[in-house]
């Protein structure tokens, strides 16, 4: 599958709004709904679209500590690494868990509702967790430019990117 200025068009626009109708959408990038929702179909079928999903104010409701955590652990084959990450998703709180190069193995992206509940969640979980040697947290003070949307200026028709 290739992408097509429809493709990047349809991916912009469903970024900002995934609600958006398919008549609205249509009329937004200049093409019928119809096509529209065939090539929507074809992005999802090809996991380009992976889930869509409505994006909640996390001061709002009451989560307002962002913690950022670089875990280091004591070994580093692929095993401890994989198993690591797998048991961080058990857990809700942690959003993102990248597998990282450099001083630290991990940096897990971990949202709570107080820094005591990270507290807990540190000492309860996280430093129990098999094989961690280390955990270096930080918590973010205020958060700017945080985004959902993918810089898809990158991708361009001309430059032949193919979905993989």
């Amino acid at each position: 599958m290739k992408f097509d200025d429809i493709d990047l068009k349809l991916m912009a626009e469903l970024q900002r709004d995934c609600t958006i109708s398919l008549t609205d959408l249509a009329d937004k990038i200049g093409s019928s709904k119809s096509v529209c929702g065939r090539r929507i179909q074809q992005l999802v079928d090809a996991g380009v679209i992976k889930r869509r999903a409505a994006i909640i104010d996390q001061e709002k409701v009451g989560l307002g500590i962002t913690v950022f955590a670089h875990v280091k652990m004591k070994k580093h084959d692929s095993r401890s690494l994989e198993d690591f990450s797998d048991f961080m998703f058990r857990y809700p709180q942690v959003l993102e868990c990248h597998t990282m190069m450099g001083d630290y193995d991990f940096l897990l992206k971990i949202i709570v509702p107080s820094v005591a509940d990270y507290k807990d969640f540190f000492w309860e979980s996280l430093s129990k967790a098999q094989g961690v040697q280390e955990v270096n947290s930080s918590i973010c003070l205020v958060g700017s430019n945080v985004t959902t949307e993918l810089p898809l200026s990158y991708i361009t028709p001309e430059k032949g990117v193919e979905c993989r």
